[in-house]
């Protein structure tokens, strides 16, 4: 693998977005098919800023990037391949700011569902995780 420019590396980063992305359009498109349209998205009056929010219902979608937040899966525990003293810690706060936002946004009463990159790929798992997280009636009867 040819290692990139300086240059090149600050346009690929650039280049990746903070909301918008393509795994959180498609959980926005899957959860209208499924009838659960009418939420707000990047609430910024709450902690992490959820990706999908249904205010009334007090319910938060976080839909986050396998490898920036430090999935479980390949992709997020794949290890980045230069400059390691700057990523590492990077995705280490990522994963202790997750933590303390969904523990605040549950202090406060609000049900909170991560979905995870890799699990776009698989519509049909998904949609039933989707589905059993927003019927339920009241935001404090299951954990996830």
């Amino acid at each position: 693998m040819d290692k990139l420019s300086p240059e090149r590396r600050s346009e690929n980063m650039r280049r990746i977005r903070g909301k918008d992305t393509s795994p959180e359009l498609a959980v926005r498109k899957l959860c209208r098919e499924l009838g659960f349209a009418g939420y707000r998205i990047h609430r910024q009056e709450l902690p992490g800023k959820p990706d999908l929010v249904w205010l009334g219902r007090k319910v938060a979608i976080f839909v986050h990037g396998c490898f920036w937040h430090a999935h479980n899966c390949s992709e997020g525990l794949r290890k980045p391949k230069s400059n390691l003293q700057y990523w590492i810690p990077k995705i280490e706060r990522n994963q202790q700011r997750d933590a303390e936002n969904i523990k605040n946004l549950r202090a406060a009463g609000w049900d909170v569902l991560i979905i995870w990159e890799c699990e776009i790929r698989e519509s049909t798992p998904l949609s039933k995780k989707i589905l059993r997280f927003l019927s339920i009636e009241s935001p404090t009867t299951a954990n996830r």
